[in-house]
């Protein structure tokens, strides 16, 4: 996978798409793990600042370490 588009060259489709991409659900969170490293939540909840365009892809993920 390619890295996160930047913001002030992509939408925010295009942003949410990345994230959807690179964070998929698999309805089975035993297995995945994603949502308990997202504190909870889903990848675009947990990377809503990045999607609106507010703070950037590794500024955003810098919370989740």
């Amino acid at each position: 996978m390619g890295s996160a588009p930047e913001i002030n060259n992509s939408t925010s489709e295009e942003r949410r798409a990345y994230i959807k991409k690179r964070f998929p659900c698999i309805a089975d969170c035993d297995m995945c793990g994603l949502c308990k490293v997202f504190h909870g939540k889903d990848a675009e909840t947990a990377y809503a600042d990045y999607i609106d365009g507010s703070r950037d892809f590794m500024d955003v993920s810098a919370d989740y370490k």
